[in-house]
């Protein structure tokens, strides 16, 4: 076993930081069709079920309810689907995750607040955020940038750029969407402030990361569900089978992280 996933390590290392990955119009195209058919499937379930947990069977709607307040998070792997078919996505994978967590004593209000002050978010999501500034801020929208960090095997350092937009529905309940508009990774991981590589002829760790977040203030906190949409390169030839499970474990550790580091820094003094 061992032997396997220091193989499986070697392989994504050689197959990320070797040899570059070119973002083709044709992924870009199924990335985009794949978040349109997602986020009509979103568009129809609210506001009939808020939270997705809602729509579950009276028992594990319950047990999931008693985790939450519990202190886990909850997460689901998802697979948007067309005709009842996966769609194809040359050239690359898309990975789409959804969570859910409960934020004990805290209110809507305030997590808007915490969430919008993009000037600090460096301070509550370290390691993997190094670097976090307000850009534009217009009402309800924003756009900032996000120096994140990711490592596994190897360490990569990338330079994005979101869009994002609160609605707020009722005095409860809030939404909120950030797409990225720039993903570059920075040539080496040991110079963050250094040259970057061409956006969408790099590695291919990341080309893409939509979230959906939802906010629901009720039984004195507030439930926090974020969804989350992201695009890597393929897979080599020949080593899905070794390497697929390695690779995307990646996007359910960020949302685990995103969620618990959101809970923690709501619910300090």
């Amino acid at each position: 076993m061992l032997r396997h996933l220091l193989l499986a390590a070697l392989v994504f290392e050689l197959s990320g930081t070797v040899s570059a990955a070119e973002l083709k119009p044709a992924t870009v195209a199924a990335f985009d069709h794949y978040v349109q058919l997602s986020e009509q499937r979103m568009a129809t379930e609210m506001p009939g079920t808020f939270l997705l947990i809602d729509s579950l069977p009276a028992e594990p709607r319950d047990a999931g309810y008693i985790r939450l307040r519990a202190g886990e998070v909850v997460t689901d792997r998802l697979d948007t689907l067309e005709n009842g078919k996966p769609i194809p996505v040359p050239s690359g994978l898309i990975h789409h995750w959804r969570g859910l967590s409960f934020v004990k004593g805290t209110t809507l209000k305030k997590t808007l607040a915490f969430l919008q002050d993009y000037d600090h978010q460096d301070k509550y999501y370290a390691p993997d955020v190094q670097r976090s500034k307000l850009l534009l801020h217009n009402g309800d929208d924003f756009k900032i940038f996000l120096r994140l960090r990711k490592h596994k095997v190897v360490t990569v350092i990338l330079n994005t750029e979101y869009d994002v937009k609160y609605t707020t529905l009722d005095r409860s309940h809030s939404i909120s969407s950030a797409r990225s508009t720039r993903i570059a990774e920075v040539e080496s991981a040991d110079q963050p402030d250094g040259a970057e590589k061409p956006v969408g002829n790099d590695s291919g760790y990341l080309w893409r990361l939509y979230s959906y977040w939802r906010f629901y203030e009720r039984d004195g906190g507030v439930y926090i569900q974020l969804e989350a949409i992201s695009l890597t390169r393929g897979i080599p030839a020949g080593f899905g089978w070794l390497v697929r499970p390695f690779i995307t474990s990646i996007p359910q550790e960020s949302l685990t992280f995103t969620l618990t580091h959101t809970r923690d820094a709501l619910q300090k003094p």
